[in-house]
């Protein structure tokens, strides 16, 4: 609609005086604030830890765990630097620990999630248990628990080990509920022996007198080579979903829901030769390369990955996975727990 110049000019004026009092016309901003399908400044990217790894190990030469209270590279989406976020609403970064090193203990508010990339032997300690980590093996650390990380001295067998860090720390930054705190000690006490959590909940038994008190599952350590035999066994006798080949969610044994309440992670098989069918999500999604090589079409630009590489799929972005000649296996996690919670979550297949 034209408008004469004497009607802009008052316009003009009405706006001025209105932002002297913190007001903002809406028909202004509508279409930006309520748009048509999703828009944002968050793009596809990939990582590829052949070039990332130097920079850990020179991380790992110039300054300590202890100093650094947590080594960490943090993945910034390429459309949204400055934010320490890999999606809206999720945090991606690669952690390292050397031989004889400890991270000492703290918690947080934030929720997080340890993916292992490389190296065997460091541990981790959540809430009085200690597990070591071994590469594939999804561990959680749930919101306001103690836990400290450390890794043998290299006469002790220790090797550098690096993993992938997820929390929900955008999230958590959103609602104003930031808070954290630092242990006395650099480590907390070991109250329970290792694999005691699985003992007791993830030989899908429970005991007899649980009661749930967290929506985050009891169990915090998922070990790869129990979820590489559920792939497998699925993939050689199972239906291949047309989209995500054989992929499976990790889980709270007592709730039958996802494993944290805020960040859902999941592991998936595509079979040699898979050609996956497109799709959109308004979960955006952090992918970690496991097993593999092969590609990722993302929004019309292809992404080839390899072992230990990480890419991003933004919220409402097409996107297909493909194998080449071998076999394929990707972690991922989401916010797709809060989507769910919250009904907007929207999926598409096939879309044009």
């Amino acid at each position: 609609m034209n408008i004469d110049g004497d009607t802009g000019k008052q316009r003009d004026e009405f706006y001025r005086r209105m932002d002297g009092q913190a007001l903002l016309p809406l028909w202004e901003q509508l279409h930006t604030l309520v748009p048509r399908q999703p828009a944002s400044d968050f793009i596809p990217a990939l990582w590829r830890y052949s070039k990332l790894r130097p920079f850990l190990m020179e991380a790992g030469r110039l300054i300590s765990a202890e100093e650094a209270v947590r080594r960490v590279l943090v993945l910034e989406n390429p459309g949204k630097r400055g934010q320490a976020a890999i999606t809206p609403s999720l945090y991606a970064g690669l952690q390292l620990i050397l031989p004889g090193e400890i991270a000492p203990s703290h918690r947080h508010t934030q929720s997080a999630l340890r993916f292992v990339v490389e190296g065997h032997g460091a541990y981790t300690s959540v809430d009085g248990e200690r597990t070591r980590m071994a590469p594939g093996d999804f561990i959680i650390t749930p919101s306001w628990t103690w836990h400290d990380h450390g890794n043998p001295s290299e006469a002790e067998g220790g090797e550098p080990v690096v993993w992938l860090d997820g929390l929900d720390i955008p999230t958590v930054r959103f609602f104003g509920a930031c808070f954290a705190e630092n242990y006395p000690e650099s480590r907390q006490p070991v109250l329970r022996p290792e694999g005691n959590s699985n003992a007791r909940y993830g030989a899908n038994l429970l005991p007899v007198h649980h009661k749930s008190r967290s929506l985050t599952s009891p169990i915090f350590k998922y070990p790869y080579e129990r979820t590489r035999e559920a792939l497998e066994t699925l993939g050689n006798h199972a239906d291949l979903d047309d989209w995500d080949g054989v992929k499976l969610r990790y889980v709270n044994p007592t709730t039958g829901g996802w494993a944290m309440p805020t960040i859902g992670a999941c592991m998936q098989l595509l079979p040699r030769g898979f050609q996956g069918k497109t799709r959109r999500s308004t979960d955006a999604t952090v992918f970690s390369v496991v097993e593999g090589h092969g590609k990722a079409v993302i929004g019309g630009e292809t992404f080839d990955f390899a072992p230990r590489d990480i890419f991003v799929v933004p919220s409402w972005t097409s996107v297909s996975l493909h194998a080449g000649g071998e076999e394929c296996v990707l972690f991922s996690y989401s916010d797709r727990p809060i989507q769910e919670a919250l009904g907007l979550l929207r999926e598409l297949h096939d879309p044009l």
